[in-house]
């Protein structure tokens, strides 16, 4: 189940940095996460419902609330919402660095990660890596003037990766004993989805949003975002992050953009040259290295 989990979580959500642009072509930043969310979050919860689990309980809520809006509303907010004008593969490393933060923020496991030459030298490593597979996007991105928003964002792709890992941790270390994994995860997204709601009202896109000129594009990509994006793949982080250390869970950071540029290239007209590859090989190999004192230890 561990090793599912991840290959769920490593192929599905690199994956959403393509079909996370592909639904923006119809939809608006603020209600794609608020629909995307909502929609999930209901259909977990209902399903949750049918198995007799109890849905309302009010700690889970509010551990959920925490959680969900600093994973979801913020950590993935951002990166919908700096996709309309910021370069993917400049997205994707930014995003990388939540990896890093996972360890600066873990404070109970600081002794262990950081006394850890194999975990210290895998996120060191990764994170190169990362920039080596974007290094071109990287040049031309910062060669043309940046625009005000351009900036904001690139400000704001500092913070996510923080709410991200903060809220992860925070849903690793308040545990929900009184509900299930999927009623935790519904509760997270549904109010991770009431969080783009100021957004959307305040940028007027629930007035000028036209449903009938939607691209199919957009809405085959955002029901994929729904059911693997968010039900699959969220789910099985959340459960990740309770069963295996969140060094391990954090090394999704690195995977994802390799993911990213192998549907790219699968997808589009991109060609890959020796620095990507390089790249790839430095990610994968900081992989290994992070896990390496669990697989010494088997």
């Amino acid at each position: 189940m561990v090793y599912l989990a991840f290959a769920i979580v490593y192929i599905v959500w690199g994956s959403t940095y393509f079909f996370i642009q592909k639904a923006l072509v119809g939809f608006p930043p603020f209600i794609l996460g608020a629909f995307r969310f909502s929609i999930a979050g209901v259909l977990m919860l209902t399903w949750c419902k049918i198995k007799g689990e109890e849905i309302f309980n009010l700690k889970t809520m509010k551990i959920a609330a925490v959680s969900g809006i600093l994973m979801l509303g913020l950590g993935n907010g951002i990166v919908i919402w700096v996709e309309q004008f910021i370069p993917s593969g400049l997205v994707a490393i930014m995003v990388a660095s939540a990896a890093i933060w996972f360890v600066i923020l873990d404070k109970s496991h600081w002794k262990e990660n950081l006394s850890n030459k194999y975990v210290v030298s895998g996120l060191v490593i990764g994170f190169l890596g990362v920039v080596l597979l974007f290094g071109d996007q990287i040049v031309k991105a910062l060669d043309k003037p940046q625009s005000n928003l351009q900036i904001i964002g690139m400000v704001l792709l500092v913070l996510g990766p923080i709410a991200w890992a903060g809220g992860s941790l925070y849903s690793k270390y308040h545990p929900t004993t009184g509900s299930s994994v999927s009623v935790n995860t519904g509760w997270q997204m549904l109010m991770a989805s009431v969080a783009f709601l100021p957004g959307g009202f305040f940028k007027s896109e629930f007035k000028l949003l036209d449903w009938g000129s939607i691209p199919l594009d957009a809405w085959l990509s955002i029901v994929y975002l729904i059911l693997f994006g968010s039900i699959a793949a969220f789910s099985a982080y959340v459960w990740l992050l309770k069963v295996r250390p969140a060094t391990q869970v954090s090394t999704y950071a690195y995977v994802n953009p390799v993911v990213a540029v192998l549907l790219s290239l699968t997808f589009t007209n991109e060609v890959i040259g020796l620095t990507q590859v390089i790249g790839l090989v430095i990610i994968l190999g900081s992989v290994l290295l992070i896990n390496l004192p669990k697989y010494k230890s088997v």
